[in-house]
């Protein structure tokens, strides 16, 4: 993201509606600022940035009057590429502006783990540890993208991540217990992630109008994960249905308990370890300026 490209989209924006700019400077800044322009009446905040800068500014406007929309700015964009977004920002911005002369604004819903909204995804355990390993080298997460990404993958499974034992246990609302999960991801949308252009789907059945789903697994074998990551670069029906996994769909809430201390995201925003998680989703929670889709929007 360069400075000129700012300038682009500014003056874009600029050209129909008044605009004003604030820039984020540290982390959670965003949300403050969010907070202030729902305080203060705004009609749309615009957020260019990744995915954390995203998932922030939700929670700033979550429950307002003040619609949000999203313009790819990180380096994976997986919540902006979900809406069908083009991953250019400048091509983004011109969907949005269409979007906004179009009045298509929608009342979406989102997923809160431990009273914190999310977009698209919290990841529980294997998967938060990568995150972690991510964030670790965030120096060469612009550039390095993807790659970087497999990299963590390979390093986590390798060094940094105990596979000696179950981290643990999903209860859900039926009374079922996973008691044995080494990962797990809760998907409010669909995909959970992109590896480069081609969108991962553990989890169709999330949309923004239903419930919350859970895919969990019980082993972190290389023959496993090589099956799910492969079934999910397609449909992810081979995943849901594998002996070692877990998966259920449209749930209002459910909690995770640790078998000790585990690590978790949100958003690809790495959090930290706690012993207890609990989901819940919720309706309507934020409006959500809604592009139509574009047939670039994996590019």
């Amino acid at each position: 993201m360069t400075s000129r490209t700012r300038v682009v989209i500014r003056k874009a924006l600029a050209a129909d509606h008044h605009v004003e700019l604030a820039e984020t400077s540290r982390r959670g800044h965003a949300t403050r600022l969010a907070q202030g322009a729902a305080a203060t009446g705004t009609d749309v905040v615009v957020v260019l940035g990744g995915d954390g800068t995203l998932n922030e500014a939700a929670n700033g406007l979550a429950g307002s009057d003040t619609a949000m929309a999203a313009l790819p700015g990180g380096s994976t964009n997986v919540f902006a590429r979900t809406l069908g977004l083009p991953n250019e920002p400048v091509d983004a911005t011109a969907a949005v502006l269409e979007a906004l002369d179009e009045g298509a604004i929608t009342g979406v819903g989102l997923g809160s783990v431990n009273g914190r909204y999310f977009l698209f995804h919290t990841g529980m355990g294997f998967d938060a540890a990568v995150v972690s390993q991510v964030e670790r080298r965030s120096g060469l997460k612009r550039y390095a993208g993807h790659p970087l990404y497999f990299y963590a993958t390979m390093s986590t499974w390798r060094r940094h991540y105990d596979r000696s034992r179950p981290r643990f246990a999903v209860h859900l609302p039926d009374g079922t217990v996973v008691d044995d999960a080494y990962f797990a991801v809760c998907c409010n949308t669909d995909p959970y992630t992109f590896m480069g252009k081609r969108p991962l789907h553990l989890a169709p059945d999330a949309t923004f109008d239903k419930g919350l789903a859970v895919f969990s697994l019980r082993s972190l074998s290389l023959p496993t994960i090589l099956s799910v990551t492969a079934s999910a670069l397609g449909s992810g029906r081979r995943a849901r249905s594998h002996r070692l996994s877990d998966y259920r769909s449209d749930l209002s809430s459910f909690r995770v308990r640790g078998h000790g201390p585990f690590p978790y995201q949100v958003d690809g925003d790495y959090l930290g370890e706690v012993e207890e998680l609990v989901f819940r989703h919720q309706p309507d929670a934020l409006r959500l300026v809604t592009p139509a889709p574009s047939s670039s929007s994996n590019g």
